[in-house]
């Protein structure tokens, strides 16, 4: 932990990339997990494509407003406040994020990259026109102005993932010396490929997962002995004059 203190503290350019394991240490399950109440409800596969929109859309709009609501019991645990510090005190220069819930944002981060797109936001699938989250949590599905299906702006299965929130999550990457992987599998495509961008640019590697990863033969320190959380209060702990 020590030489991951002096890594962070010397770095010039830090870049976080977060998976499903940053959220669920606040409580919200796992999307992809089947022992749970969304799964004896909904078909999750089935509804969070994109021909469902068409399909299926009422079913749809019940599904999203089911998930919208889960979400919003939960709350960012205290390792997305510490990364909002960071980001604050310029020892972190952005997240690039699998997670849709918007947490990091919450807890105070600015430059966040959503690669899977973030339910922060709503529109009409048609007009593109912005809509209002909380009208959608209360039932409004149509767009007022053209009739449109309202959705979520996550990235729905059979969608590409957003070109330019990619396109500079690659930059960002290739600007980093050192580069943090939390709570991600890294076998997602292409979000995994990050990781290798960096190492390949010669950035230092850090993996916190609880299990091992493809990557993990690249990284220059593996932690799984810790939880997400423990990981990040330890080191701003140790980062403290």
């Amino acid at each position: 932990m020590k030489e991951i203190i002096k890594l962070i503290r010397s770095s010039s350019y830090t870049i976080v990339f977060t998976g499903a394991g940053m959220s669920t240490e606040s409580g919200l399950p796992d999307f992809r997990s089947k022992n749970r109440g969304l799964w004896t409800k909904f078909n999750p596969d089935e509804l969070a494509n994109v021909h469902a929109l068409d399909s299926n859309f009422e079913e749809f709009t019940e599904f999203y407003q089911y998930r919208l609501r889960e979400i919003d019991k939960y709350q960012p645990h205290e390792g997305h406040f510490v990364l909002g510090k960071w980001e604050k005190e310029g020892l972190i220069n952005g997240i690039i994020t699998q997670n849709v819930d918007g947490f990091h944002h919450d807890a105070g981060n600015q430059n966040v990259m959503e690669l899977h797109g973030t339910f922060r936001n709503f529109y009409c699938n048609q007009c593109k026109r912005e809509q209002v989250r909380e009208e959608y949590l209360n039932g409004k599905s149509q767009c007022e102005y053209c009739d449109g299906p309202i959705r979520p702006g996550i990235v729905l299965f059979g969608e590409m993932l957003p070109e330019d929130v990619f396109y500079k999550a690659e930059i960002e990457t290739s600007k980093a010396d050192l580069f943090i992987v939390l709570g991600s599998s890294l076998t997602v495509t292409p979000a995994n490929m990050f990781p290798m961008i960096a190492h390949e640019q010669g950035a230092k590697l850090i993996i916190v997962n609880r299990e091992a990863t493809p990557m993990d033969h690249y990284a220059d320190y593996i932690v799984r002995d810790k939880s997400i959380k423990e990981f990040l209060v330890e080191v701003d702990e140790g980062l403290a004059p």
